[in-house]
């Protein structure tokens, strides 16, 4: 009975085959997982090794929390899991002070609502004054930008103010409107030089500039227009007296130096016609001490032709009736000399 209990259950032999097929599905799929599982680790382990750094970037490499290296533009290795990258832009970025920018095609609009709480301020001579900065800054040491302040930015914000209202404060109102504007931003961006080198925060300013300045109130504003209108008028009338001066000065300057000149060509007309008449005089003076009596009647008659030239004389002796016809003296006088020069010869 036994071995026909036995007959009637023999197995199939392949039982066991078609019980075991699951089971080897199973472990394909377990084994697929594992592998996929492994590889993405991979990738991922080797993806994490290198890292590029761009050309307006700079990256500081920590190893548990303690700085490595800093990087410039390149590709790098590091550790995977271990060493951990932070990069840093090194591009400058603008940040407006007293006013709120609005984007317009995707760039800064200066000329937005103003931030009165930032932008207004007090004068040297007790005025207020709406004034905006535009200020320019970069990251010049990544790693004093990523360790010594918690948050740079704010730092940078709170010492540029300290040092605009410093600034202003020095200045009078008309000043911070007009004229003295370069000198503001100039001063300010020195002030904020000096205070973020202090504080050594990894941040150096690049540039500081005036945007607008202006009064509070529209009263205000109209009386400084006004103020600056007639500034202007005075300017100009200045301008015009300047422009009179040098146009009539030039000619005074030439009549004052003909004037000169006429006075000189005078006086040495005037001494060298003295200094004749002293060499005539002394000339005669030798002739009148040779013969005193010639040279008295020469003189005499050269006298008398000389004060009346058209009047026709007659001189006698005094002992006779005879007239003698005084005619031309200088003839006679040249005829006299004619006669002493032939004679010499």
């Amino acid at each position: 009975m036994k071995k026909m209990f036995n007959f009637g259950r023999r197995k199939n032999p392949y039982d066991n085959v078609v019980d075991m097929e699951p089971n080897k599905s199973t472990d394909k799929i377990v084994r697929g997982i594992i592998i996929t599982v492994i590889v993405l680790l991979a990738a991922l382990s080797i993806n994490s090794c290198f890292y590029s750094v761009g050309e307006q970037e700079q990256a500081v490499v920590t190893q548990f929390g303690q700085v490595q290296s800093v990087r410039s533009a390149g590709l790098y290795f590091k550790l995977p899991f271990v060493q951990r990258v932070h990069k840093i832009s090194t591009t400058t970025v603008g940040m407006p002070i007293g006013y709120n920018p609005s984007s317009v095609e995707g760039e800064a609009n200066p000329t937005a609502a103003s931030n009165n709480a930032d932008s207004l301020m007090i004068t040297s001579d007790f005025n207020f004054i709406n004034i905006d900065f535009y200020l320019e800054y970069r990251v010049s040491d990544p790693v004093k930008y990523l360790y010594n302040a918690g948050n740079p930015e704010a730092i940078v914000l709170n010492e540029a103010m300290a040092a605009i209202r410093s600034t202003v404060s020095d200045y009078t109102v008309d000043d911070a409107i007009t004229t003295g504007k370069s000198q503001i931003q100039s001063e300010v961006k020195d002030r904020l030089v000096e205070e973020l080198s202090e504080d050594d925060i990894g941040i150096e300013v690049v540039n500081i500039t005036v945007q607008d300045s202006e009064p509070p109130t529209d009263e205000v504003r109209a009386a400084f227009k006004s103020v600056e209108n007639a500034k202007q008028g005075a300017e100009t009338a200045i301008n015009n007296a300047k422009a009179y001066q040098s146009e009539k000065i030039p000619a005074a300057e030439a009549a004052a130096d003909k004037i000169v000149q006429d006075a000189t060509a005078s006086k040495e007309t005037r001494i060298s016609e003295a200094a004749g008449q002293v060499e005539r005089f002394n000339k005669t003076y030798e002739e009148y001490q040779k013969y005193p009596l010639i040279t008295k009647q020469r003189m005499f008659y050269e006298t008398v032709e000389s004060v009346l030239p058209d009047v026709k004389l007659y001189i006698d002796d005094g002992g006779t009736n005879k007239l003698l016809p005084l005619g031309d003296l200088s003839a006679a006088v040249a005829a006299s000399a004619s006669v002493s020069e032939n004679n010499a010869d």
